[in-house]
């Protein structure tokens, strides 16, 4: 039965960067603009931590044979409880982020090894296997670690996850984008993806389509 220790071990090892990262966050810190307008560090830190309970809430149902919502009342939902948490202090923050980390963690490595075959169900409706999650939980976190300016940039992603998202990414985006596209050039793998993303914005680049 497929288990995939790959990827579970990819975002163990993000998640300890990204604690590291936010470890020493002040107050005044959370509250500051992220690089994702409208949100400051804390609407980042507090999507992360509930993108975290969101996993653990399909694996549980997964294990039972069912399948839930990603998210409690959707995307409405999502964003109700990011702006109740986005203006706590930072310590109950990044206590949020470290714990629900760690839960989600635990849930996937709790999973027996048949139930990885399981269905679960994205907050925009698409319904994928449930070994499917790590990866995207790997991509999420790696993304919004950029996002909070805390001193990661897309030039810190391993390689690993470029050889993983590039390739995954230019098929779902590269469709959308205008025929001008087709001249961008990059010095660094890392700055296609970060481009596609909405990561990285220069003059010669047309915008790409929203990512999420």
């Amino acid at each position: 039965m497929f288990v995939p220790e790959t990827d579970l071990a990819r975002v163990a090892d993000a998640h300890a960067r990204l604690l590291d990262a936010i470890d020493a966050l002040t107050d005044d810190g959370v509250r500051r603009p992220s690089i994702l307008p409208g949100w400051t560090v804390g609407h980042v830190l507090t999507h992360v931590a509930r993108n975290a309970d969101s996993h653990v809430r399909r694996t549980e149902a997964a294990v039972r044979n069912e399948i839930v919502d990603q998210y409690a009342g959707g995307y409405a939902g999502r964003e109700t409880e990011i702006e109740a948490g986005a203006g706590r202090f930072a310590a109950e923050i990044v206590d949020d982020v470290r714990h629900s980390a760690h839960a989600v963690e635990a849930a996937w490595r709790s999973v027996p090894g048949e139930a990885w075959v399981g269905r679960s169900r994205d907050a925009n409706g698409h319904e994928r296997a449930l070994f499917e999650l790590p990866a995207r939980r790997w991509q999420e976190v790696e993304v919004h670690v950029v996002d909070l300016g805390v001193g990661r940039s897309h030039r810190d992603w391993p390689e690993a996850f470029v050889v993983e998202w590039l390739p995954r990414t230019r098929e779902r985006m590269w469709p959308l984008l205008p025929p001008e596209a087709s001249d961008a050039r990059f010095d660094d793998p890392r700055d296609e993806l970060a481009w596609l993303y909405g990561r990285l914005r220069r003059d010669d680049l047309p915008d790409p389509p929203a990512w999420g």
